[in-house]
């Protein structure tokens, strides 16, 4: 593990400065000129994504599982909750009543880092009609499975295992002897083994998407955006020779963003 992901305040600017000078510019050109826009995040976590959508006026939601994230994330936010830019559900997204327990649908969804750890991606992303207005769109950043590091092992205790690429490709038994071989704690290994049975390649993710959705927009990054500020990398899209190669282009891209919208 990172020392950035111990310290959530540093992780939360981490997640602010990609969404103001990423993903924003990324969704931007498809959005209404009117304002403000409703927009919701699943999977909020400390709400930095959500900061520059506040930052622009956006009235914005977020709807996270773990109440012990919200508590940070209503400290992080809480002038704009003042201000009323902002709010916070702390209940699953199968258990919410748009009507009942929110009032009103939403311009923009926003899903970062968060369509790899659900089980059933194909009736998620069904449901995110539920929640979205005619016309509205639903972003997507996620770490393809078969990339480097698609497993999430930089969540690993060992400094081995958190920086070697490509072993969550492994069978699962062997996947599983290996971690524990190299003494990781029980907790790290189950979110491991789960992450290993949802993990979603672009081909995948393409597929279940087409079954109720256009695709407005597509990007492969060889250096994902948030690298810029964990690693000082300089962000770099996918070669133009590589992101029209299917599988290929799953091992050779560290994100993928894509922006959708149901067909009418």
């Amino acid at each position: 593990m990172f020392d950035f992901h111990k310290d959530k305040k540093r992780y939360f600017d981490f997640q602010y400065f990609t969404s103001r000078d990423y993903i924003l510019p990324f969704i931007e050109p498809f959005l209404s000129d009117s304002k403000p826009l409703q927009v919701l995040e699943i999977g909020c976590a400390e709400a930095g994504v959500l900061k520059a959508f506040t930052e622009k006026g956006h009235q914005c939601l977020g709807i996270e599982l773990m109440e012990g994230r919200l508590e940070l994330a209503r400290e992080f936010m809480a002038e704009e909750m003042k201000k009323g830019l902002i709010r916070f559900i702390n209940k699953n997204i199968y258990d919410i009543d748009v009507e009942k327990d929110i009032g009103h649908q939403f311009d923009l969804i926003i899903l970062k880092d968060v369509i790899e750890h659900i089980p059933r991606q194909d009736i998620f992303i069904n449901k995110l009609l539920d929640f979205l207005k005619p016309g509205g769109k639903v972003f997507f950043a996620f770490p393809p499975w078969y990339m480097p590091f698609g497993g999430h092992q930089q969540l690993c205790r060992s400094k081995v295992l958190s920086k070697l690429p490509y072993y969550h490709l492994l069978p699962m038994p062997v996947y599983k002897g290996l971690l524990k071989a190299f003494g990781e704690p029980d907790s790290v290994q189950k979110d491991l083994e789960e992450i290993k049975t949802t993990g979603i390649s672009i081909e995948r993710f393409e597929r279940i998407v087409k079954e109720h959705y256009n695709i407005l927009r597509r990007e492969l990054f060889l250096f994902n955006p948030i690298y810029k500020y964990k690693f000082k990398l300089q962000p770099r899209v996918q070669s133009k020779v590589i992101t029209p190669l299917p599988y290929v282009r799953d091992f050779l891209s560290t994100c993928a963003y894509f922006l959708i919208e149901p067909y009418n």
